[in-house]
C-alpha cells in the first residue's frame, strides 16, 4: 500500500507542461485542487439526479404536512452521501480526469459501485415513496417489489456474482477501451457502476421492504466473502505490465503522465481502498445486527410480560372464585341450570 500510494508521487508531480493533442490531453497537470476548479456540467447525470432529489423532497414534505416523522439522518444519507457522492464523482475533477487518468477513473468507479450506493440504500427511498405517492402508484411498486424479476435481481448471489464479476470482465476485456473513446457507453458505465452497487448493497444493509433480505448471519457471511475478491483484482491491477487500454492513454501523449505508473497507483488504490469499504460495511452490518437483536428481545419481553399478567388475572380469577361462600356457588349453578318460567319457583313454594 505505500508503494502504491509512493507511486502516486511522480504520476502527478512529473513535467507541468500538457501533451499537444486535442480532449483531455489539453487538460492541465492533475493536483488535488483541481478537483474543485475543473468542474464538469453532465446534463446526462445532472437531470436524473435533480429529479431524484426533487422527488425524495417532497415525499418527506408530504409526511411533514400530515405531521408523520422521518428521520433526517435517512434524508442526509440519501442526498449527501447517495446523490452528492455520485455528482461529485461525474462533474467534479474526477469526471473532467476520468478518461485521462486510470487512477482518477478507479476513484470515480469506487465512489460509484461502493460508496454512493450504500447511503441511496440507508436513504429508504422505496419506504419514502410507498408512504407517500397515491394509491395506484403505491400498487404499481408493490407489483414490481414482489415480481418474480425483482425476487431474482434481490437474489443475495446474484447481486454478489454480478458484483464481484463485473469488474474482471470490465479491465481484462475490451469493455473498458470501448468506454473511454464513445461518450453513451461511458456515462452507461457510471450508470453500470450505481445499479451493480445498489443490486448488491440494498439486501444487505437496506432498510427498504424490498425481496431478496436474508438474515444477518448470513449478510455478514457474503460481505465477508467479497474482500478477497477486491484484494485479487487490485494486485492484479497493480502487478499488470501492460497497460490497460494502451491505444487510448498513450494516444494522449502527456508529458506529465506515466500511464502505466498511474495504472499501478489505481490497482493499488483499489486494493487499499475495496478493503477499507468493505470493513466498514461489515462493521454497518453488525450495527443493524445487534439493533435487530434488541428489538427482538424487545418484543421478546412483552410476549412474555403479557403471557405474565394473562396467567396472573386468570390465577386470581380462579382464587376469587375458590375464595366465595359454598351456598353461593351453589345458588348461582341453580340459577344457571334452572330453566322454569319466571314465577314458577315462587307458586311451588307458596304451595
Amino acid at each position: 500500500m505505500l508503494q502504491a500510494a509512493l507511486n502516486l508521487v511522480p504520476v502527478l508531480a512529473h513535467d507541468p507542461d500538457s501533451g499537444g493533442v486535442s480532449g483531455p490531453s489539453t487538460l492541465p497537470r492533475f493536483t488535488p485542487v483541481r478537483l474543485f476548479t475543473e468542474l464538469e456540467l453532465n446534463w446526462f447525470l445532472l437531470v436524473p439526479l435533480l429529479i431524484a432529489t426533487g422527488l425524495y423532497l417532497w415525499g418527506v414534505w408530504r409526511l411533514r404536512l400530515r405531521g408523520d416523522h422521518w428521520p433526517p439522518g435517512r434524508t442526509v444519507a440519501f442526498l449527501a452521501g447517495g446523490i452528492g457522492v455520485i455528482a461529485f464523482a461525474g462533474m467534479s475533477g474526477l469526471g473532467a480526469y476520468d478518461t485521462t487518468m486510470f487512477s482518477v477513473h478507479m476513484i470515480q468507479h469506487m465512489l460509484l459501485a461502493m460508496v454512493a450506493p450504500i447511503f441511496l440504500a440507508l436513504g429508504a427511498p422505496v419506504t419514502l415513496a410507498l408512504r407517500t405517492t397515491p394509491r395506484g402508484v403505491r400498487s404499481a411498486i408493490l407489483a414490481v417489489l414482489h415480481s418474480r424479476l425483482a425476487k431474482l435481481l434481490t437474489f443475495p448471489l446474484i447481486g454478489w456474482a454480478v458484483y464481484v464479476a463485473s469488474p474482471f470482465a470490465l479491465y481484462f476485456t475490451g469493455w473498458y477501451p470501448a468506454t473511454l473513446d464513445n461518450q453513451v457507453l461511458h456515462e452507461l458505465l457510471h450508470l453500470h457502476f450505481v445499479l451493480v452497487g445498489a443490486l448488491f448493497f440494498w439486501p444487505m444493509i437496506g432498510i427498504d421492504p424490498i425481496p431478496g433480505r436474508q438474515s444477518h448471519p448470513f449478510r455478514f457471511l457474503i460481505l465477508v466473502s467479497t474482500l478477497p475478491f477486491h484484494a485479487i483484482l487490485g494486485i492484479s491491477i497493480y502487478t499488470q505490465t501492460t497497460l490497460i487500454a494502451a491505444s487510448h492513454y498513450e494516444g494522449l501523449q502527456l508529458s506529465w503522465l506515466d500511464p502505466l505508473s498511474d495504472q499501478r497507483v489505481g490497482g493499488g488504490l483499489l486494493w487499499s481502498s475495496g478493503e477499507l469499504v468493505g470493513l466498514i460495511m461489515l462493521g454497518v452490518v453488525v450495527v443493524q445486527w445487534i439493533r435487530a437483536s434488541e428489538r427482538e428481545a424487545v418484543r421478546e419481553d412483552r410476549r412474555l410480560d403479557r403471557l405474565e399478567a394473562s396467567d396472573a388475572a386468570e390465577a386470581a380469577q380462579a382464587a376469587a372464585m375458590a375464595a366465595g361462600a359454598p351456598g353461593a356457588r351453589v345458588l348461582d349453578t341453580m340459577a344457571v341450570n334452572d330453566t322454569r318460567p319466571p314465577g314458577s319457583a315462587k307458586k311451588e313454594v307458596h304451595s
